[in-house]
This record gives C-alpha cells, structure tokens and sequence, in this order.
C-alpha cells in the first residue's frame, strides 16, 4: 500500500509538471530543431509500422547507444524471430541507432514517464524483456511493465556513492522499482555494493563488468578513417579535444596558442559534444583569431589553417585514428567526463582533467597501468605542459596508447555474460 500511494504521488506530480516538460523540449528545441520533431513520440504515440511482442533496448543518447552496440549486434543475432527495438531520449541517440542499425531494428522515442503516455506506448509494442542501461530508472514505465509480467533487465548498471546517497532519500519510491528488475548487472563490485545498499535483493544482482569495453573497429569506421585521412593532412601532429562542453574549448584554445611557439605545424581538432553549440565554437575560434575550418565546408585542410571544427555526427571514433594526442572534454568541470576507452582502442595517448567520476573505474584501471594522463588541477599551464611532454616524445605516446589498449582488451566479454542472462530469463 505504501509503495502503491508513492507511485501514485509520483504520476501525479508528473502529470502536474507536464506543461514544463515540453516547455523545456521546445526551449531545447530552439538551437536544435528535432526537439520539436516526432514530438507525439514523447507521449506514447509510437509509429504504426512497429511490431509487438519483442524486445525493447533503451539508450538514452550517443554513449549510451555506442556502448550498446555489440549486445544489441549479439541480441539481433540470437532472436532472429523477434521484433528488437530501441528506444532514446535524444535526437542524437536517435540519429545514432540509425547510423549503426539502420533497419535492423525498430527505433523510436521513450515516452515521457507519465502513466497514460507510457500505457500508450506499451499497449503498442507489448515487449516480452525491456533492457535499460546504468542508472535509466523510470519508476512508472517500469512498475507497468512488472505488472505486465514483461522481463526486466538493467544492464552496465552505474550507481556512485553520491547517486546512492541522494537516492536514499526517496527508497519509498526507488528500492521496489530496484526490485521490479529480474536481474541487475553492475558494472563493477563497487556498483554492486551500491545498488544492494539502496535495496535491491541481493540475489538479483550480479557483476557482469563494463560493456563499454566492448568495442570495436568495424568495415564502417575503417571507410570512415579513409574517407577523413584524404581531409587531414599527414605531416602535422594532430591533438584532438574529444566531446567538448561549454568552457572546454576555450581552455583548449589558449593551450593551443601557447603550443604554437613550439609546435608551429600542430593542428588543433575540436569535437564538440553537443550539435547546437557548432556556430558558437566557430565563432570563438575566429575571435582567437585561429584560421578555423568546419568539417561541413567539406574542404582539404590546408596548412594555413589551425582548428579543425567537427561540426558533424558520427565521425569523431574515426578521427581519433588520425591524432597523436586525445583530450577527453566534459573532464574539466562538473561534467564528469567522457568514455576514454575509444581512442584508447586506437592506442592513442589520452589527457583528462579531474573529473572523471562518471567512469571512475576505467580511469583507475588506466592510471594503474599508466594508459591515461591527468591533470591534479584544470588550467591552462599545466593542460600546456602535458601535451607538450607527449608531443614531445613520441615514445611516451606510444606506452601510454599501448597500456590503455591492454586495459580494453582484458576487460571484454560483457555483452557475452548480459546475452546470456537475457536468455535465461527468455526461455
């Protein structure tokens, strides 16, 4: 009863925020136009074409659906006689599961969280297993979907000790959602720990390791990687500044200029994380007074320019491949990061600020082996110095791509253990 008033309370209080949940899309929508798109996909109208009775994967955005990949591939060729669909929040995620599955899968939007949307959707769709991804917990889709008597997975599951703490405060509502799950996979032992300490039973749990790790170079990003060496030229070395967030590229940009009294020749790549903020980082390069050239100009970069704006989607795994040097963004604020282990599988030398609590147990295992640099404070001295060492010396470049490559290769097999509870819990 306690547990039923709870739910109730939560719907109830979404359904008294929607104005502003689609207020906050719309806003959204301003810089990046598909936010404003497929928008009855938000409250559960989902396409006509979609297949009931199947299984649903849920990726919250790019990460998310990359680090899915190899288990979505493993599931496809498993249950070759079900519908698998996957489901984002974002128009990025959404632009990604097309890239990598295109029809393979069926793909729409995850719902708003409310009772009448999230019904819509599953009165459509019917899944026999829903899979959610880290810390994707939506009590009320979730609560539906056991009372469907529909399996349910969470998988690569991430809870840090400071989500643990904050969650504790609403165990009324968050411990039977835990319990609602079939099986929860941790990431990690420290993961695990956190998940039963916030209720979950015990016998439900169980470490499966990171599919994050789970990643490969595939015939697409080898195309990719010829497609982008005939634009970047070979006889310049090439730093990369990977996943970049509001204030990582301006640091970036005045480590740059300083680079240039030693390093003349160096180029300069910017990856930015978020689509919508392409023109405002073009902007700021010009007013540094860098010659700058944006991927979608679709020209030669010649020698006279000095940033290279990636102002596209989908290619940023293959650049890593033309670099010397990779800086991870959203490392240097309150971010927490970003997935170091792509460039790492290039055995690219990687530089990170001192936030990385977002993939706290790759970045120890890499620091442990000495696969990755950070900094012990972000600024622009001391960003400066470490990639002029690496720049330096190419054989230090070399270890340090090397020994996070090992850290990859001996972390694999994640995707193989989720399948096969997936297919436990299916038969």
């Amino acid at each position: 009863m306690k547990y039923f008033l709870s739910l109730l309370i939560y719907r109830t209080l979404l359904f008294l925020l929607l104005p502003f949940l689609l207020l906050i899309l719309l806003v959204r929508s301003k810089n990046h136009p598909e936010y404003r798109q497929r928008l009855l996909e938000r409250l559960g109208v989902t396409p006509n074409n979609l297949k009931s009775n199947g299984i649903i994967v849920h990726a919250a955005s790019v990460g998310e659906v990359i680090a899915l990949k190899s288990f979505i591939e493993k599931v496809l060729l498993t249950f070759t006689h079900l519908p698998i669909t996957v489901t984002t929040f974002t128009p990025t995620g959404s632009a990604q599961v097309k890239k990598l599955f295109g029809d393979r899968v069926q793909h729409c939007y995850l719902p708003l969280d409310l009772f009448w949307c999230s019904a819509l959707f599953l009165k459509k769709l019917k899944p026999k297993a829903m899979v959610f991804m880290e810390t994707e917990l939506w009590p009320n889709i979730i609560a539906q979907l056991a009372d469907s008597q529909c399996k349910l997975m969470l998988v690569n599951g991430r809870l840090s000790e400071k989500s643990t703490n904050s969650y504790q405060k609403l165990t009324w509502l968050i411990k039977p959602t835990l319990n609602h799950f079939n099986n929860i996979m941790a990431q990690s032992s420290e993961n695990l720990n956190n998940f039963i300490t916030l209720g979950a039973d015990e016998n439900r749990c169980q470490l499966s390791g990171n599919l994050k790790f789970d990643i490969s170079i595939n015939q697409s990003i080898i195309d990719k990687v010829q497609e982008l060496r005939q634009i970047v030229p070979t006889n310049r070395p090439v730093w990369i500044l990977a996943s970049s967030h509001q204030g990582d590229e301006m640091l970036a940009l005045q480590v740059y200029i300083q680079l240039q009294q030693e390093f003349p020749n160096l180029l300069l790549i910017i990856a930015p994380r978020h689509p919508e903020r392409f023109d405002q980082i073009a902007k700021l390069c010009h007013e540094q007074g860098l010659n700058t050239l944006r991927r979608s100009e679709n020209s030669k970069i010649s020698a006279e320019h000095q940033v290279w704006l990636l102002d596209s989607l989908g290619e940023l795994m293959a650049a890593y491949s033309l670099s010397d040097i990779v800086t991870m963004g959203g490392s240097f604020s309150n971010i927490g990061g970003h997935n170091p282990l792509e460039p790492a599988l290039f055995k690219k030398p990687v530089i990170v600020g001192t936030d990385m609590k977002n993939f706290t147990e790759i970045q120890q295992q890499m620091l442990q082996v000495k696969g990755i640099e950070q900094l012990t404070i972000n600024n622009v001295d001391q960003l400066t110095l470490k990639v002029k060492r690496l720049l330096a010396d190419q054989t230090q470049q070399k270890l340090l791509g090397e020994n996070a490559y090992q850290v990859v290769q001996s972390n694999q097999g994640a995707s193989e253990r989720t399948l096969q509870q997936l297919i436990t819990l299916l038969e």
